[in-house]
């Protein structure tokens, strides 16, 4: 079973999206796949089950609620995983109320009862995708420790390109100390504006200090605010849609 997060430090770079439609283009791949919403915003949540999400219970709530108040009759992971209205296709739900429990998560030493559970569902499926919140937090080491692949979305934004090089020696940090699977995948270049200077003379850049840049960049449309409106990820929305077609060749490079 293959495990990626996806993961940056900074808020509205795509996280959710991107995680969304690469997920979407495994299932259509034939791939049994599984989304983690680890960010108490829970966009990946609203993207995947829509008016459905109130009705996905127990989620990732109950199950860090569950890891704190550890009973024999405890539930097994697969009670927290839900299926999406795609083939193929489950989601563990987030909830705002997860951002509650992540103090006394850390001060109990928690961090690896993700990995655990993810080990676990092994058998039930092929990928697993991990969102993140915009942060360095318990939630977000959590999915570090317990995946294999780390992908990083960088929007072309100057912010961006200073704090790269400080993500990639955090991860490299966690992989010394709690993963040693872990490994940065690559560089996932989002809002790409071809005709624009700023944004190629960035990638190059980046290309040039050897940063490992993927050659499929992700563009930029309105449809994709359509399809969160949806509830149904772009790729499946309109497979034919430039866009879609650049999130086909991006998992097609990564696999």
């Amino acid at each position: 079973m293959k495990i990626r997060v996806v993961f940056n430090q900074k808020g509205g770079v795509g996280k959710s999206t991107i995680t969304v439609n690469l997920a979407a283009a495994a299932a259509k791949a034939g791939q049994r796949v599984l989304v983690v919403d680890l960010d108490p915003q829970g966009n990946s949540s609203h993207y995947l089950l829509g008016a459905g999400l109130d009705l996905a219970k127990p989620g990732l709530f109950d199950f860090f609620d569950q890891v704190l108040n550890f009973s024999m009759y405890a539930k097994a992971p697969a009670a927290f995983v839900h299926r999406t209205p795609f083939e193929r296709f489950s989601i563990m739900p987030s909830h705002p109320s997860i951002a509650e429990l992540e103090s006394k998560l850390e001060s109990r030493h928690k961090i690896y009862k993700l990995r655990e559970a993810l080990n676990e569902l092994a058998g039930d499926f092929d990928e697993v995708w991990l969102d993140t919140p915009p942060a360095l937090n318990f939630f977000t080491l959590s999915a570090l420790i317990a995946a294999q692949g780390c992908l990083i979305p960088f929007d072309c934004d100057e912010f961006s390109r200073h704090a790269l090089l400080g993500l990639i020696d955090r991860v490299a940090e966690i992989r010394n100390d709690h993963n040693a699977d872990l490994a940065v995948e690559g560089i996932i270049v989002n809002q790409y504006q071809a005709r624009a200077s700023l944004p190629a003379r960035m990638v190059t850049e980046l290309q040039v200090q050897g940063l490992p840049v993927l050659d499929v960049f992700l563009g930029a449309s309105v449809k994709v605010r359509e399809s969160h409106e949806r509830a149904i990820p772009l790729l499946l929305l309109d497979p034919n849609h430039k866009l879609s077609q650049q999130f086909s060749a991006l998992y097609a490079l990564l696999n």
